[in-house]
């Protein structure tokens, strides 16, 4: 299971990870949140101790969603060294989200 990504834990587990971050914002309500949701958490267990694999819930977490600028979801970040260097909007493949974690690594 991802990692849940809150307002308190946000700048230990994100902004001071030594790894790579994959932060995938999503909602109760959006129906492709929950298809992509599985897809996250199979890739939290494929990348754990290479990189941190996290779900921010929009409706919880709206300062976050705020400071990147989240108007879409399901909104897929990439980051490293707190810094946002991929973005992806909308569903996407277990293989191309995998593809691109590994290229940041």
């Amino acid at each position: 299971m991802a990692l849940n990504i809150t307002e308190e834990n946000f700048e230990e587990l994100v902004l001071k990870s030594e790894k790579p971050v994959l932060l995938d914002f999503w909602a109760e309500w959006c129906g492709p949140c929950r298809m992509i949701g599985p897809i996250i958490d199979e890739l939290h267990t494929e990348f754990e101790g290479k990189a941190v694999v996290g779900k921010v819930n929009v409706d919880e977490a709206a300062s976050i969603s705020s400071k990147y600028g989240i108007r879409n979801i399901p909104t897929l970040l990439f980051i490293k060294s707190g810094e946002v260097i991929d973005k992806h909007v909308g569903s996407a493949s277990k293989e191309d989200l995998s593809e691109k974690l590994t290229n940041i690594l």
